[in-house]
Order: C-alpha cells, then structure tokens, then sequence
C-alpha cells in the first residue's frame, strides 16, 4: 500500500500558507513600523505583495499538476476539497494583483481598494491554510 498524497504537496502547500502568513501578518506591518514613511512602506509592500503572487501563483501550480494529488482527488475527499481550495485561493491573488494592487498604486480610493485587497488577502490566506489542512487530513489515506 502507498500513500496517496506525496509529501511534497503537503510542504509546497506548508511553504504557500507560511509565506502569506509571513508577508501579511509579520513583514509588512514591520515595514509600516520602521520605515521612515508610509508612502515608502507602502511602495515596499507591493513590491512584497506583487512577489506574494508568484509564490502563490508557483505554489498553487505545482499542487494542481501534482500527479499523486490529482490521483488522490479521485480517491480521497481531502484532496478534491483542497484542489478547490488551491484554485480559488489563485483566483484570489491574480484579482489582488491585477485587479486591486493597480487601483492602490494609483491611490484611486485608497480606503476601498485598500479594504478590498485585504480582504481577498485574507481570504487567499484561509484558502492556502484550508489546502494544507485538507491534504494533511488525507495524508493518512492509502491506495490499494
């Protein structure tokens, strides 16, 4: 018997949820607490965020090409519920990046898009924590 969710794709999902956590909860208000101005700081967190996407755009593709994952999904109910999870939580970071992060850049008001960003931030971070959950909830389900 073998196992059906390989242990790369619980620590690529570990690295996608730890990295949001990181940015969101930890540098970036470190940013705004050290930097000499908000408009510096707020230049640095897209930055920041803008390179958040990649990681979760890279994270979420390797989870959705991961052959073991797509296995298990047909297996497994955690993996089905977390490809849908990791789905979603990339559709969230591409409308922060591309939809959100151009009107706050352009401090097209600001409060809005501001909210708007950290809401669909917050709802990626529940997306990526809710996929690793998933897959480590199926991690124990073997193949026959």
């Amino acid at each position: 018997m073998k196992r059906v969710l390989s242990g790369a794709a619980i620590w690529i999902a570990a690295i996608w949820w730890g990295s949001l956590t990181t940015v969101g909860f930890y540098v970036v208000p470190m940013l705004f607490a050290n930097l000499p101005s908000k408009a510096l700081a707020g230049n640095m967190a897209a930055k920041l965020f803008s390179a958040q996407t990649c990681v979760a755009m890279l994270c979420g593709l390797l989870l959705l090409l991961n052959d073991r994952l797509n296995q298990a999904a047909a297996l497994v109910r955690q993996a089905r519920v977390a490809i849908i999870f990791v789905s979603l939580g990339m559709l969230l970071a591409l409308l922060s990046e591309f939809a959100v992060a151009p009107r706050i850049v352009a401090r097209d008001n600001l409060r809005l898009w501001h909210s708007v960003g950290t809401v669909l931030y917050m709802l990626q971070w529940g997306c990526a924590g809710l996929a690793f959950k998933e897959l480590l909830a199926g991690r124990g389900h073997s193949a026959a």
